[in-house]
């Protein structure tokens, strides 16, 4: 089963990159913001039909820690997709990776993990414009995709503490539903929800697809087979799938010094994944 459990983490990580490059066509049509909002209302709406997370009792304690969770989802994605509207996808994703990465490095003590964040320093440097090796990276979206990291490091702290009161599902789908509310106020405006044509709406449907629904369904397959290092080091190929996937589907080229950036990012978070307690 292992070698199955393999190809659903591959199927994880190309459905994941998929549908942010089915997200970027959304981009002209209604902005990044409301892209966002659909990708994450409709697979709330879905993980809240199969969990049905109403069914749990929950504590006024419990209930603060999933809004910080659902809020730090929002924003995670809010920012991503306002990264993927400046810069490409393998940039964007490698500098969202440094989150969890960071809070992987701080949680350990060992010696061999700053060799790790001073490998995924130096692809951020090589990313940034910084000097003359950056080939124009736009800052903001730079910004944004490490603003998306932050967010996602503290999404994983919150979302270990509320594992601890309810089931994975569960709390996704509250937490979906959190972060819709979240970005509702960066969406509501005229203009915006007039663009929500049936055609926009199929688009945002096979993004929450390929984007949540799917990938999340693999992954908790997958985890039921395999380590969670080894499925820590093979998650960190997703830069590398993101930059493949940018090239052939959206026309994004990169120069070799992006590409050992990314690499760079990959291997810090391959080898802190390896080689974690």
């Amino acid at each position: 089963m292992a070698s199955i459990a393999i190809v659903w983490v591959l199927g994880a990580i190309l459905s994941v990159q998929g549908g942010a490059a089915f997200a970027k066509q959304l981009f002209p049509l209604i902005g990044a913001e409301a892209t966002t909002f659909l990708r994450v209302w409709i697979s709330a709406i879905f993980l809240l039909v199969i969990w049905r997370p109403w069914k749990e009792k929950l504590t006024r304690k419990v209930w603060g820690v999933v809004l910080v969770y659902g809020i730090c989802l929002g924003l995670m994605n809010l920012l991503f997709y306002q990264s993927l509207a400046r810069i490409p996808l393998g940039i964007a994703v490698a500098l969202e990776f440094t989150g969890p990465l960071g809070v992987a490095i701080l949680s350990s003590r060992r010696g061999l993990d700053f060799v790790w964040a001073l490998l995924a320093a130096v692809g951020i440097f090589l990313i940034l414009p910084t000097s003359d090796l950056s080939h124009g990276i736009d800052l903001i979206g730079a910004a944004f995709a490490l603003g998306a990291g932050v967010c996602w490091g503290f999404y994983i702290i919150f979302a270990q503490k509320v594992g601890r009161h309810i089931s994975g599902g569960q709390a996704t789908a509250l937490g979906l539903s959190i972060a819709a509310l979240t970005i509702l106020p960066f969406v509501w405006r005229p203009v915006t929800v007039a663009n929500f044509s049936p055609t926009v709406l199929v688009f945002g449907f096979f993004v929450a697809l390929l984007s949540s629904a799917l990938p999340f369904s693999l992954e908790m397959k997958a985890l039921r087979h395999i380590p969670s290092k080894t499925f820590g080091v093979m998650m960190s190929l997703e830069p590398a799938v993101a930059a493949l996937v940018g090239l052939l589907f959206l026309n994004e080229n990169l120069t070799l010094i992006q590409y050992g950036a990314i690499a760079c990012v990959m291997l810090a978070s391959a080898g802190s994944a390896r080689f974690s307690r």
